[in-house]
């Protein structure tokens, strides 16, 4: 009976102490007791195991929660952010974190992509100037995009890449988009196309942003694919290549993008794929399962909803 009085009175102290957040001495004062030794029941508390005190590493929690992302997938690592206040700062971190996974890995010749979160990243490096990195080269994965968006000049943001990697850029005068399948079997036998595939042949990391479907611009997906991406239920983009939430790489015998082929993309020993701000969950969820992705950079809302939300059944 004394032991359990004892408990409850450690019990009672350490509530008013942890949950009612009452300083020591406005409980001695309640008890009519001196503040150390309201110190020495908290103590005590703690010793007998009345209270537990967990202390949660931010970085461990990411880490768990990116290797329950990756069960099952091709994924091997990354960095998860915290969201920011605005989707313009959690691109920036999001921006901050592909950078530093690029060094972390040792990247010696990088390859990229384009899109809005590129685009971001080459701000990024406008904005702050060049940083210490592994890095000695930077090519394009595609073609320059026949829209007035400085996210779809790949050579431009190569050349911005470069700078502030303090790298060496290498150019591709190709188009990302041909007129035709035919003028796409044309450009890819002449020497411009070899020396893009010599340079994706040495390539060790790649950097893609994952877009959604639909999106805008949508790089002529009727003109390449007829109705193929409505039927398949295309959900997302890596590149140019769009995929469903199953993760199956939608393929068309007419598709006249000129990009790095897949099983050259496959070759490559890190692919870090970059979800912004506003990644869709299925966007994300269908990309995980294409194989393609073995680092990610995302936050860690995104990543959580993914692993929250339960897929539909169908029959």
């Amino acid at each position: 009976m004394e032991d359990r009085q004892k408990l409850k009175r450690l019990a009672d102290v350490a509530e008013a102490y942890y949950h009612q957040n009452k300083k020591q001495s406005e409980i001695a004062k309640e008890l009519g007791v001196s503040r150390p030794f309201v110190s020495r029941l908290l103590a005590e508390a703690r010793e007998l195991g009345v209270v537990e005190i967990v202390i949660h590493n931010p970085e461990e929690q990411m880490e768990e929660l990116l290797g329950r992302l990756g069960e099952g997938t091709s994924l091997t690592g990354g960095i998860l952010v915290r969201d920011g206040d605005s989707d313009s700062r959690t691109n920036r971190m999001l921006a901050q974190a592909a950078a530093e996974l690029i060094g972390q890995l040792g990247t010696k010749r990088l390859g990229i992509g384009f899109g809005h979160f590129i685009g971001e990243m080459a701000e990024m490096f406008e904005q702050n100037g060049p940083v210490d990195s592994p890095v000695r080269t930077v090519c394009p994965l595609i073609g320059n995009a026949p829209f007035p968006l400085r996210n779809y000049q790949s050579n431009e943001n190569v050349r911005i890449f470069a700078e502030g990697l303090k790298a060496e850029p290498y150019f591709m005068h190709l188009p990302a988009l041909s007129e035709s399948i035919e003028e796409k079997q044309l450009l890819c036998s002449t020497g411009l196309y070899r020396q893009a595939q010599n340079e994706w042949s040495m390539t060790d990391t790649l950097l893609i942003n994952v877009g959604n479907y639909p999106s805008t611009p949508d790089l002529a997906s009727v003109a390449r694919y007829g109705d193929m991406l409505h039927r398949e239920r295309a959900c997302g983009r890596l590149l140019s290549y769009f995929y469903n939430e199953d993760g199956r790489i939608i393929q068309s015998d007419r598709d006249f993008a000129i990009q790095i082929p897949l099983d050259e993309l496959m070759r490559v020993p890190n692919r870090i794929a970059v979800c912004s701000a506003n990644t869709g969950v299925r966007t994300l969820r269908g990309a995980l399962r294409t194989g393609v992705l073995t680092h990610l950079v995302a936050d860690e809302s995104l990543a959580q909803a993914v692993l929250e939300e339960v897929r539909p059944q169908t029959n």
